[in-house]
């Protein structure tokens, strides 16, 4: 008797005011499942004014319990939704790779109506490093939304290098970030 395996799972979590349909989302998951990934970009409910136990529940719904070959990308706030999710998950998981695109945890100057969502601490993120093979953290130098110090305390939380890709702006379609092959 033969078993076909499982393929390993890439889940892409959008951020505030997005879609699944917007920026480099469609074009990260085609290319992933062209090389094998069962990939995925759950819409989360009301993105232009998201909940945090509603984003973190549809979150969860996507991402589960992940697998020691399984991706989970982060843009912006799902960036925090995504860690949430990972630091609230008990036993021995392990992830293969985390990648967090403009991503923060703490209040934005620029957005200051989602500091109700921001608001808290999240604690684990050792814990989230150490139970992931790899954790890219990445940022542009011109982000209007995201400071770029925020995206690094993120990268030192999780004891990683950011890595800096030039002139993407905050990774949005109207900046001209429809592609992100940094992600891949």
């Amino acid at each position: 008797m033969t078993t076909s395996a499982t393929p390993p799972r890439a889940t892409i979590i959008h951020g505030y005011g997005a879609t699944p349909a917007d920026h480099w989302f469609g074009w990260l998951a085609a290319r992933l499942a062209e090389a094998g990934w069962a990939s995925v970009v759950p819409a989360l409910p009301e993105p232009d004014s998201p909940d945090p136990g509603r984003w973190l529940t549809a979150t969860a719904a996507a991402v589960g319990t992940p697998g020691a070959g399984d991706l989970v990308v982060g843009h912006s706030l799902g960036c925090l939704t995504v860690l949430r999710h990972l630091a609230a998950l008990p036993g021995d998981w392990r992830l293969g790779r985390l990648v967090l695109v403009a991503g923060f945890v703490d209040p934005l100057p620029a957005l200051p109506g989602l500091d109700p969502y921001v608001a808290g601490a999240v604690a684990g993120l050792a814990r989230i490093a150490s139970r992931t093979g790899e954790v890219t953290v990445l940022r542009s130098d011109a982000d209007a939304y995201v400071p770029a110090g925020h995206t690094d305390r993120l990268a030192h939380l999780l004891g990683v290098p950011v890595r800096v890709v030039p002139g993407a702006g905050h990774f949005l379609a109207e900046e001209g970030v429809t592609t992100l092959p940094a992600a891949l």
